[in-house]
């Protein structure tokens, strides 16, 4: 029998003979090893246990501490659920059940929805499929035969998927557990060796779906689960679940009063008084944070004629995100984003290389028809509007224009108490414009992440397709990440509008233009702020910042007198002139996360003080009127966090 040679991580090979498995190696390594291994990387691709090595190859054997291991794990805990389905409901057609990054989902035809009873019954039968540690197990079957197989076995769609992702190949993958009767998927792989490895799963919730998502093809019902190595991760990830509804922003929004949605305007906010007071709090952040730093503030038309979007490409590429309008025989379009707009205003006077940078802002709606379906609170919506900005520089300022944007970033992300972290996005397979061009702009972003002490990752490949970008992923109070801010380099927009500007030698040069957002739409920015605070905004976001309690009627006049004086000192006050018990009164602002109770009665009127409470901190004590209002104002002005009512590090699991 033929040897070949086999290289391990440590450098180290081994002769063995050809067809020899990794399961075999890892068993000549350690016993160890070989109860841990779940599969093995062999000359960089990811292979089951049992695949024989035939000839000379590099081998990693992986275990639970392997960053392939856990969507290895959860596609094989996928067929397990779809095993559990099949078995339960025997007319079930299979669709597609991949590992997602919190867990997995697998698609099915039935006869009616899945209800909460069904899950609980697939979970128990997964158990007992489990506990039978059943092995997984590869069979390459003739394509034809396959197909044959599938058709019989009435899941056309299993038919559908092999003639689609096969052709030309004389066998296809499919893989049971335990045997065909048990269950049995056409499957490239790999899974783990047997079911017997899958221990911590949980099923979460269903939805509708639809065959490869597209709603003109089947309706399907999908199942949504997770798994981790460990019962402990599982119960921390279901805590971390839990926490989320609670903090989820469509639920806080609406016990809070801030906004509200009407199906006669579906994904578009209505702003109530308290989220509209809270959407102006942060666009008027967002000019004092950007007017001092040279940015003009625009306010460009929300409808244009199509030759601004066949100018700019978006009539091509886009045309079929945007709501279209026919006016007096000509078609225009709502804008979706500001960019176009903000060349022709670059493009409408003469520009000098003296007036370099400039840094043009913009609030105003934009609108994407996204369909109904993906609709979801404010992360997505039809109607939003950005902190949007476009920066005109020469070529020679990118570096210093992007660090001091990345300054920007830092200091708007600290004034909110927010962790987050850089990835920088380089040239991807397809992009516009020359090689060098792009080596020069990623070399610019590179050097302006380095002069403002941001650590970065490197993104490889991930950039748009018409310049590399920086973007910025915001780590909340329990562990998720939202992509917000973005810093993206264009030289593509600027020569479709050419875009010119005249330089010290008196000759027309082309300007580069950085697109860029902090808050990225205020919408979803805010809904991260909602379930970041879990609606307990600091108080110099919270939309009511100061509750004035009157103890009884007859309180009434010294209340309004004291809600007068901080309202005249700057702050955000109601009084609540119900006659209601003071307990009750109390209840109910911490209820709206109102920051700080002020009590009223007898006492407090005759020596012109306040009684004290924070939402937090419960009773603080008696404190004069000025005394009180100068504290808040100051802690207002300083932008203090709120304190979190959960603690990250119990509930921040990393999937």
């Amino acid at each position: 029998m033929n040897e070949i040679s086999v290289t391990l991580p440590d450098g180290s090979s081994r002769r063995v003979p050809a067809g020899t498995t990794p399961a075999d190696i890892a068993g000549q390594i350690s016993p160890g090893l070989a109860r841990a291994a779940l599969a093995a990387i062999v000359d960089d691709r990811l292979v089951d246990l049992g695949a024989p090595i035939q000839g000379d190859a590099r081998l990693r054997i992986v275990t639970t501490g392997s960053p392939e291991a856990l969507a290895l794990y959860r596609h094989s805990t996928a067929h397990l659920m779809a095993a559990a389905v099949t078995s339960l409901f025997p007319g079930a057609q299979c669709g597609i059940g991949p590992a997602i990054e919190d867990g997995f989902f697998y698609d099915f035809v039935v006869d009616r929805p899945f209800v909460p009873e069904d899950l609980a019954a697939i979970e128990a039968r997964m158990k007992e499929l489990a506990s039978k540690d059943l092995r997984f197990e590869r069979e390459m079957i003739p394509r034809e035969e396959a197909k044959r197989f599938f058709a019989d076995r009435g899941e056309p769609l299993k038919v559908q998927l092999i003639e689609e992702k096969t052709e030309g190949q004389a066998e296809v993958s499919c893989y049971t557990i335990g045997d065909r009767e048990t269950f049995i998927d056409f499957c490239v792989g790999p899974h783990v060796p047997s079911t017997g490895r899958l221990k911590a799963f949980r099923l979460l919730n269903t939805s509708n779906a639809y065959w490869k998502g597209d709603a003109r093809n089947q309706p399907m019902q999908r199942i949504y689960g997770t798994a981790f190595f460990s019962e402990s991760d599982l119960k921390a990830y279901i805590q971390r679940i839990e926490e989320a509804k609670r903090r989820d922003h469509r639920k806080v929004g609406k016990e809070l009063g801030l906004f509200t949605f009407h199906p006669w305007a579906p994904g578009a906010a209505f702003w109530l008084s308290n989220g509209t007071t809270l959407y102006n709090i942060l666009a008027g952040y967002m000019r004092e944070v950007l007017f001092p730093a040279g940015y003009v503030e625009l306010k460009t038309p929300i409808v244009f004629n199509k030759a601004l979007w066949e100018a700019s490409g978006h009539w091509d590429h886009y045309r079929q995100n945007m709501f279209l309008i026919e006016s007096e025989g000509e078609q225009m379009g709502m804008k979706a984003m500001n960019c176009p707009g903000h060349m022709l205003v670059f493009a409408s006077q003469v520009r000098s290389y003296r007036d370099l940078p400039i840094r043009f802002h913009e609030q105003t709606p934009l609108h994407r028809n996204e369909a109904s379906g993906v609709l979801s609170g404010l992360t997505r919506v039809r109607q939003f509007s950005q902190d949007d900005a476009h920066c005109f520089v020469a070529e020679d300022q990118i570096a210093a224009e992007v660090e001091s944007l990345l300054r920007l970033v830092q200091r708007v992300h600290a004034d909110f108490g927010l962790e987050y972290s850089a990835k920088l996005s380089t040239r991807p397979e397809s992009f516009l414009g020359e090689v060098a061009t792009w080596d020069h702009a990623e070399a610019a972003l590179k050097a302006a992440l380095d002069a403002a002490g941001q650590a970065y990752s490197v993104n490889e490949g991930d950039g748009a397709f018409y310049g590399p970008k920086i973007d910025f992923d915001i780590t909340d109070a329990i562990g998720r990440k939202w992509q917000c801010a973005t810093i993206q380099l264009d030289y593509q927009l600027p020569q479709r509008f050419d875009l010119k500007y005249i330089g010290a030698d008196n000759a027309e040069h082309r300007p580069v233009v950085i697109h860029r957002a902090i808050f990225g739409s205020f919408e979803r920015f805010i809904a991260l702020l909602i379930e970041h605070y879990a609606g307990a905004f600091p108080m110099w976001l919270a939309p009511v910042q100061v509750g004035v309690l009157p103890i009884a009627d007859r309180h009434l006049p010294y209340a309004e007198s004291v809600r007068g004086r901080l309202a005249a000192a700057g702050l955000r006050v109601t009084l609540d002139e119900r006659q209601e018990k003071i307990g009750y009164k109390i209840r109910e602002a911490q209820i709206q996360k109102v920051p700080y109770m002020l009590v009223v009665g007898d006492r407090e009127e005759a020596e012109g003080t306040v009684g004290v409470r924070h939402r937090a901190g419960g009773d603080l004590g008696a404190r004069p009127v000025d005394a009180f209002a100068q504290a808040a104002l100051t802690e207002v002005l300083t932008r203090a966090a709120a304190p979190q009512a959960v603690s990250a590090e119990n509930l921040n699991v990393r999937v």
